[in-house]
């Protein structure tokens, strides 16, 4: 038995501490790839990185299996991640650059370039989530609390080592390597597709964001509390930053996805749009949680609570779910030749798309009788969604120019009409969709079940339509829910009615 313990400490220890040597050698590696772009090296610099993720992943799975009680291992665990992620994202960004120097004829530099851009963005996320994180973990441990691991935040530590991995294969892959058999599973990563590159590093960027949300929603007050000495406009506008931050980010990717739009790439465009919905959900939600969306006791009553960060957030949506979807409508219902529009006013449409989206931004600021747990009229994020994912169809329509181009250009324009109408429909309540998919969490997976699940398929777009007309339709039963119930963003606490003697 206590060879077995003594076998067990001695693999966790491997496990653990083996990883920062192979990312050395990968780092080594990949500067020989610089120099000299021998494939050999690049192969062993993937496989350095590869068994290094494969004990990021296992190490935590054998913990749990033989509960080896190495002395400082979670605290080992923690600075041997940190020492990893500090070696392999700087890496990642640089070998983007040198990649981007190396691009063959036919390639769309502008895109390459944006996705080095957005590479860079994403490794200084990561290294600035690391940093807080650490922060936040040694005030909770000052303060004698035990750290709180949320889903996300589990999550992000178990997806980190295999995108930095693949992002280092893709950033240092030598093309036209030697025949064998090892270069030949390899090399697939180095030629994964950009579009799909992308979807990635936003969702794993998505990840970054969201454990920052955890950490701030579980420290953030109590933190703040001690730095501001009673200070309350400073420590609002403290905390006002990580919000602000999320929203940003929503209009950021708005932009993006009316740049993919632009290079014909309605299906990932429409996937960016799905992330501008992710963060103005989580934006809000960290603003309710943080206590930023109440006025200060000594604040003056005011008709309207107008702030910096609602504005802010009025902005964000403006770009991402009024103007974007308006113009990558525009620009799919122009490539459509005219004998297939009829003459249909695709353009006064995406205008009047756009305006009406406004409309309801304007009246959700000014209303002061609002439901709690529903919005008036369909919110501009569930309208840009479902007025998009037949764009999807009519892309590939457009590509194949196949028979139904006629159905779906039709189909796209009326249905854009309906999503206009349908946001200043204020009689209409629709159901808070984020706070529905905090109360019950099957929501939540089932729906990113759908998106993994066809991200990448053909049926994406009907899937995505499917959706998104059962949200549309759907008041004519969720209108049976008290607002006191849809409005709850956490599960119900159950209270036992036992009696104890």
């Amino acid at each position: 038995m206590q060879k077995r313990e003594f076998l067990s400490t001695q693999a966790a220890l491997v496990l653990v501490y083996g990883r920062p040597p192979l990312v050395f050698a990968g780092m080594v590696f990949a500067l020989m790839v610089l120099l000299s772009r021998q494939p050999i090296f690049y192969v062993a610099g993937v496989v350095c990185l590869l068994v290094a993720m494969v004990f990021d992943l296992m190490d935590g799975w054998f913990a749990a299996r033989f509960r080896p009680q190495a002395k400082l291992a979670h605290l080992a665990d923690r600075i041997m991640d940190k020492a990893v992620y500090s070696m392999v994202f700087p890496l990642v960004a640089v070998g983007m650059m040198w990649r981007y120097q190396f691009l063959p004829d036919g390639a769309d530099r502008q895109l390459e370039m944006l996705h080095v851009v957005f590479v860079l963005v994403l490794c200084v996320t990561v290294l600035l989530r690391d940093n807080f994180a650490h922060f936040m973990r040694n005030f909770s441990l000052r303060h004698g609390e035990e750290e709180e691991l949320k889903e996300v935040t589990r999550l992000r530590t178990m997806v980190a080592a295999p995108v930095g991995a693949i992002l280092y294969a893709h950033a240092f892959y030598v093309p036209e390597g030697p025949g064998s058999g090892l270069y030949a599973w390899i090399s697939p990563l180095g030629e994964i597709p950009i579009q799909q590159l992308f979807f990635l590093e936003i969702l794993f960027l998505i990840i970054n964001f969201g454990s920052l949300a955890g950490y701030c929603r579980k420290y953030g007050t109590a933190c703040l509390d001690d730095l501001c000495l009673g200070d309350e406009v400073l420590r609002r506008r403290i905390l006002s930053v990580f919000p602000n931050a999320l929203t940003v980010m929503n209009a950021v990717m708005g932009v993006l996805a009316m740049l993919f739009a632009y290079r014909g790439r309605i299906q990932e465009a429409y996937l960016i749009l799905l992330g501008a919905g992710f963060f103005d959900r989580l934006d809000g939600a960290l603003a309710r949680k943080l206590g930023l969306t109440e006025p200060l006791p000594s604040a003056k009553p005011k008709q309207h609570n107008i702030t910096f960060g609602g504005v802010l957030d009025d902005v964000s949506d403006t770009v991402s779910f009024c103007i974007a979807p308006a113009v990558i409508f525009y620009l799919l219902m122009a490539q459509v030749p005219e004998e297939h529009t009829a003459g249909l006013p695709y353009a006064w449409m995406a205008g009047l798309y756009a305006l009406l989206g406004i409309t309801r931004l304007v009246f959700f600021i000014l209303d002061q009788n609002s439901i709690p747990g529903f919005f008036k009229g369909m919110p501009v994020p569930a309208a840009a969604l479902l007025t998009t994912a037949p764009l999807i169809m009519l892309s590939q329509s457009l590509a194949a120019k196949a028979a139904t181009l006629a159905f779906w250009s039709s189909f796209c324009f009326w249905l854009m009409l309906a999503g206009s109408l349908l946001m200043i429909a204020f009689p209409i309540r629709y159901l808070h969709i984020g706070r529905l998919m905090g109360r019950k969490p099957w929501v939540g997976r089932m729906t990113l079940l759908l998106i993994f699940g066809f991200a990448f398929t053909p049926y994406f777009g009907h899937v995505a339509l499917a959706y998104l007309l059962f949200y549309t339709f759907s008041p004519l039963f969720t209108w049976r829910i008290s607002p006191e119930i849809a409005d709850q963003e956490t599960r119900p606490t159950v209270v036992s009615n036992t009696v104890y003697d």
